[in-house]
């Protein structure tokens, strides 16, 4: 499988909706990355989805830390023997980074806070906004955002986007939901808003003034190249699967 392209998987469940969304935004990627090279099905990327609805636990992650990892950890043991790179769906998540990469996986782990953090200094912001669910805009130990706080200014909005979050994955995207986002992202002083939930690119609308940044797009661009790579541009972590 040496001339193949690289084996992608998506961890999802926190929600559902999210690991959908971030399938479909890496098929966009992958037929922009290839342009004139794209020819149809036979050059979409190979896919491997787990999604578990325990980790919609996680939105109260505080009460609910030990199940989710139990959870989580079980998903990356099994999908990582069947795919050279992996991601997970959902920001919040990102808080069992350490503890994913001390599991030492067939497979490398890509993470959307690195993504983000490697955005952030690509642009040379020197300040954003983040908008994200409760455990992540805290900023706090438990963030897995602290990182990106200690690189740049991070301004988060003064009102909690916790239900509105919990009204995405209960009622779906309606115009009220996108309504309330608009009128959030209005408020705050920052040109750059990073949207560090999956829920919240499913409301999304153009606000005035302010440059909005998918943090799921970012990972589906890089998750795109990293399918497209040679075996010998794959890191050691990924060669490691043995094909």
């Amino acid at each position: 499988m040496t001339d193949q392209k690289a084996v992608l998987g998506i961890i999802a469940g926190s929600g559902p909706e999210a690991g959908v969304d971030l399938w479909r935004k890496i098929l966009v990627a992958n037929r922009i990355a290839l342009n004139e090279r794209f020819r149809g099905d036979i050059d979409a990327p190979h896919m491997v989805i787990i999604s578990e609805p325990t980790l919609g636990l996680s939105m109260d992650l505080v009460a609910n830390r030990e199940p989710v990892w139990a959870s989580l950890c079980r998903c990356c043991e099994d999908i990582a023997p069947q795919v050279d790179y992996f991601a997970i769906a959902c920001n919040t998540l990102h808080a069992y980074q350490s503890e994913i990469e001390a599991l030492h996986l067939p497979a490398q782990f890509v993470s959307l806070v690195d993504t983000a953090v490697d955005f952030a200094q690509r642009r040379a912001l020197s300040s954003l906004a983040l908008l994200a669910a409760d455990p992540v805009a805290r900023l706090d130990e438990h963030s897995p955002y602290q990182r990106l706080a200690n690189a740049v200014r991070v301004e988060v909005p003064r009102q909690s986007l916790q239900q509105l979050i919990l009204d995405v994955k209960r009622l779906g995207p309606t115009p009220e939901l996108s309504a309330r986002f608009s009128s959030i992202v209005a408020g705050l002083e920052s040109h750059t808003v990073l949207l560090a939930c999956t829920e919240l690119p499913l409301i999304a609308q153009p606000v005035a003034g302010k440059e909005l940044v998918d943090v799921t797009d970012l990972l589906a661009e890089r998750m795109a190249r990293l399918s497209l790579a040679t075996a010998s541009e794959r890191p050691a972590t990924a060669a490691r699967r043995q094909h």
